[in-house]
């Protein structure tokens, strides 16, 4: 279908970057790279610039923020740069100056805005800027390859002239971004580093996709946003591909044909970059001896998936479903990364209790989300109803409302600076938040379940706008009496609960983990954590698939006994979760 990899595809540029949504293998497909060019001669420097990074683990080698020899290949070079702990010193140079000065709640809301993801990716970018303005370094390799590459957003955002500006440092309208005013000084080298990304003769940037709908649409979106800035020397890996199925294995033959129709409905603007594909293979991809095997299309032989059969005893998704109907609870949220099955958990959630005779209403925030295809038009249960809260309506009446706000204080460049920063993540999770705020006031009637939820960040932001009466942390405005009511009800366990979904892998749970902790910091404490699509759960016989099984056992281990207090398990489906029957079927596992 697609030709195998070959780092010879692209070996003539020295900066590799390889990017995409979380849990699609960028780790161990920039790793496994990496020690083949190294095992061909070539000096290599790997870096991890991603705040959810696994490179130690991969590599099996404890990392820091300074290149070092990695064992067992000659060579190679690691470092794991640390996009948090660079954002907390952003933000203490930021922040620093104006503490004593201004009253403790106006810094502590400053501290909100630079706490979310978009100066994590400021901070992450000025890392690896560091890094690359340091030509003994760059001259000391052949390739420096990066795992996580900077979002089309980030970079748009740095080429604005505004946001080198002093109307930074006074602007009351400045967002989780921040001033970053704080990184001035560094104007030239970044000039510098975005020439670089954008010169296909230094620099190829490396799509990493999984053969599912989310993750194609990701890498869609990821492509076109880059390509917009000028990076255009793109390469597409297909990684996880099933070469082959076992006939009469329902769960061999529905992954294998699962992976073929997403393929089929690939975005249009994929296919036409080079595309490769990288196999699904039956061991985990950690240590340099597994990563030597990936490029030789390798398969273990049976003999050596033989494993130690551990027998970890979980709940299935019923008791889940049991426990919110004995507690009674009203608004229901459930959480995770992209492509780990949020839509579909959410909604066989909402059908068990509608199964239960209580009326239940479901709705979703995901921009990825078609609750319209997952029941496919079947006849609902007469107690459940569904909407969509489409995310782009509500960003864009949002952006007019806070630009209709501030258009008669700013120059056209501080317009233009505020318009780029409105197309952050954050601010369609704060336009959101509004509008499933009016959703979850129905939980008085009937129980509320959400697919996709704010994240912590997003929550302390609202609570610290609200406690000035700043519109939404943005610009000045009332705050809607719904979003003032629905904090206090998310902290409230006796009325909310929160699921977190993840997949027995690495980045998913590492992820997830995350996110658990973000959620805390608001005072949310997830009640249930669900394994979704676990091979380890079913009966399969496909030895690949038997291999990978076994290699989820620690990723299960570590959800149960070190990040949730109640988890429950979901095996992967032999047939695709949609319709209102279908979806009954997990009720019943």
């Amino acid at each position: 279908m697609f030709q195998p990899f070959d780092t010879r595809a692209v070996t003539n540029t020295k900066f590799l970057f390889f990017t995409g949504k979380g849990g699609v293998g960028k780790t161990s497909t920039a790793c496994a790279s990496a020690v083949k060019l190294a095992d061909e001669g070539k000096r290599v420097l790997l870096v991890s610039t991603d705040p959810a990074s696994n490179l130690q683990d991969v590599l099996e080698v404890e990392l820091t923020n300074t290149p070092m020899p990695v064992p067992g290949v000659s060579n190679l070079s690691a470092c794991n740069l640390d996009p948090e702990e660079a954002a907390r010193a952003y933000r203490e140079k930021t922040i620093g100056p104006y503490r004593g000065k201004l009253p403790d709640s106006v810094v502590s809301t400053m501290e909100e805005q630079l706490s979310g993801a978009c100066t994590v990716e400021i901070a992450a970018f000025d890392e690896f800027t560091s890094l690359l303005s340091d030509t003994s370094v760059v001259e000391a390799y052949d390739h420096i390859i990066f795992d996580t590459a900077p979002t089309g957003h980030t970079l748009r955002l740095l080429q604005l002239p505004t946001a080198w500006s002093g109307f930074l440092e006074e602007s009351t309208h400045a967002s989780c971004l921040g001033p970053l005013s704080g990184l001035a000084e560094k104007k030239q080298i970044y000039s510098i580093t975005m020439e670089a990304l954008a010169d296909s003769a230094q620099t190829t940037l490396i799509l990493v996709a999984r053969p599912d709908e989310s993750s194609l649409v990701e890498a869609s979106r990821a492509s076109k946003e880059l390509k917009e800035i000028g990076i255009k020397n793109q390469s597409l890996i297909i990684n996880g591909l099933m070469q082959s199925h076992i006939h009469g294995d329902e769960v061999s033959e529905s992954f294998f044909h699962r992976q073929r129709n997403a393929l089929k409905r690939m975005p249009d603007n994929l296919k036409q970059v080079e595309t490769y594909s990288l196999p699904f293979v039956s061991y985990s991809l950690t240590g340099i001896k597994n990563l030597r095997y990936l490029f030789k299309q390798f398969i273990l032989p049976q003999t050596e998936l033989a494993m130690e059969q551990k027998l970890i005893s979980l709940p299935g998704l019923s008791e889940v479903i049991e426990d919110f109907s004995s507690t009674n609870t009203r608004v229901i949220f459930t959480m995770g990364k992209g492509g780990v099955g949020k839509t579909t958990m959410a909604s066989a959630i909402a059908v068990g209790l509608a199964e239960k005779g209580q009326k239940v209403h479901l709705t979703t925030t995901d921009p990825a989300a078609h609750l319209e295809f997952v029941f496919q038009n079947s006849q609902l249960n007469q107690n459940l109803s569904i909407s969509r809260i489409d995310p782009k309506k509500e960003v864009e009446a949002y952006k007019a409302e806070v630009l209709s706000n501030v258009s008669d204080e700013l120059d056209d460049e501080s317009l233009a600076y505020i318009e780029e920063d409105l197309n952050s993540p954050c601010t369609e999770e704060i336009a959101v938040f509004r509008a499933f705020a009016g959703v979850v006031e129905k939980s008085k009637d009937e129980v509320v379940v959400i697919d996709t939820a704010p994240s912590g960040h997003t929550l302390l932001l609202l609570d610290a706008a609200q406690s000035y009466h700043k519109e939404l942390a943005r610009s000045t405005g009332e705050v809607p009496e719904s979003v003032k009511m629905l904090l206090p009800r998310l902290r409230n366990p006796k009325e909310t609960g929160v699921v977190i979904v993840t997949l027995a892998e690495a980045t998913p749970v590492l992820e997830a983990g995350r996110l658990q902790d973000d959620l805390k910091r608001a005072d949310i404490i997830p009640k249930w954590w669900l394994i979704n699509q676990s091979l380890y759960a079913t009966e399969t016989k496909d030895p690949v698939l038997k291999g990978r099984a076994g290699a989820e056992i620690n990723w299960i281990e570590k959800v149960t006994n070190e990040l949730s207090e109640k988890c429950a398990i979901v095996p992967l489906q032999s047939e695709e979760g949609t319709g209102y029957k279908e979806l009954k079927k997990f009720i019943n596992q």
